[in-house]
């Protein structure tokens, strides 16, 4: 059954919550900026080691339990893996397509326009890099569920000039060593997809309010993920400038249409201070307004995102901090934003002037 009613297409979700869309579209643009900052800086190796640990990250901490939670625990383990990406992908915003072939066999494919490569994004995404997040998460499925004959095979892959990723769940006759997990049959194409052979989401236990918010949290998700990474990964001096760098080029593009999505602000350091306690507010954290001498000062209570993160180390709040140096650049050139403290010792206090 459909999410909201027996009759509507579950292949195109709406959400209509304004400020967790412009949420969901600003740390969606962080991933993905992170992702070509990585390959334009570090190179096509680091930017897949990178994407393959943070979709490695996400499965081994979200599909078992997704799979209870989506209610598809008790399904064979082709058809669950399969079935879980078509959902939880859906439930993000982004457009997945699922094919049951059998209970053996079962497809997906992410036709285009690709979520996470948006727009012009995907003519600067490397082969190897999408193939990265395939042995990330599609490959270790089986091993998640404690049975080594589930594979991935891949039949296409957007970034390659095919029209779409796409591949198929099966269930081999024998355990599948390591490097057979994940394999590529670019002859093969997948079926037509028949949105009424779909999965649905149980109407009861999805209504649309909790939808909306998932949306909003499914981006959010990623950079959590990806901050600590990348610190991990490449050090906090390097690490913490590449989020930095990111933050703020991603600020810059995205100021006009975090604006429209928050609300009507003024173009100077009282309206940029508004959008501020807005922006955290509709991330889900506290922050207190108040006049400071010739300018203001926001007490962020909480950054949720980090929340629980247990190697969050503090260079991980400098994407935090170049996101907002990059907004208030695109409201204003004469406006400055300065912030003392880290996710571990909030409350964080911005100043603007």
């Amino acid at each position: 059954m459909p999410a909201f009613d027996a009759q509507a297409d579950q292949t195109t979700p709406q959400h209509s919550n304004p400020q967790w869309r412009g949420i969901a579209d600003l740390y969606h643009a962080v991933f993905t900026g992170l992702i070509l900052t990585l390959v334009s800086r570090r190179g096509t190796a680091d930017a897949a080691e990178f994407v393959f640990r943070v979709f490695r990250r996400q499965q081994q901490e979200r599909f078992v339990a997704g799979l209870a939670k989506l209610g598809l625990d008790h399904l064979p383990p082709a058809v669950a893996a399969a079935q879980y990406h078509y959902l939880s992908n859906w439930i993000g915003g982004v457009h997945v397509e699922y094919m049951y072939e059998n209970d053996r066999k079962a497809w997906i494919r992410y036709p285009p326009p690709r979520w996470i490569w948006r727009g012009t994004a995907i003519c600067g995404v490397p082969s190897e890099v999408s193939k990265a997040m395939l042995r990330g998460w599609h490959a270790n499925n089986g091993v998640a569920l404690g049975n080594l004959k589930l594979g991935f095979v891949c039949t296409k892959q957007s970034v390659d000039g095919q029209d779409g990723l796409e591949g198929y769940y099966y269930e081999a006759d024998e355990p599948l060593e390591p490097d057979h997990r994940l394999q590529f049959a670019r002859h093969l194409e997948a079926p037509l997809f028949d949105p009424a052979m779909a999965p649905a989401l149980p109407v009861d236990s999805w209504p649309k309010p909790r939808l909306e918010k998932a949306h909003r949290n499914y981006a959010m998700e990623y950079v959590r993920t990806a901050a600590p990474i990348a610190v991990q990964l490449f050090g906090p001096l390097d690490g913490g400038y590449l989020l930095h760098l990111t933050g703020k080029l991603i600020g810059m593009q995205s100021y006009d249409d975090l604006a429209q999505a928050l609300g009507p602000s003024s173009r100077d350091a009282a309206g940029f201070a508004a959008l501020l306690q807005a922006l955290f507010a509709a991330q889900g954290d506290d922050a207190e307004l108040r006049n400071v001498g010739d300018g203001f000062e926001l007490r962020q209570a909480d950054w949720k995102l980090m929340d629980g993160v247990a190697d969050g180390h503090p260079a991980c709040v400098r994407v935090l901090e170049g996101l907002v140096e990059g907004l208030a650049a695109g409201c204003g050139r004469r406006i400055a934003v300065s912030l003392a403290g880290d996710h571990r010792s909030t409350p964080l206090l911005w100043t603007v002037r």
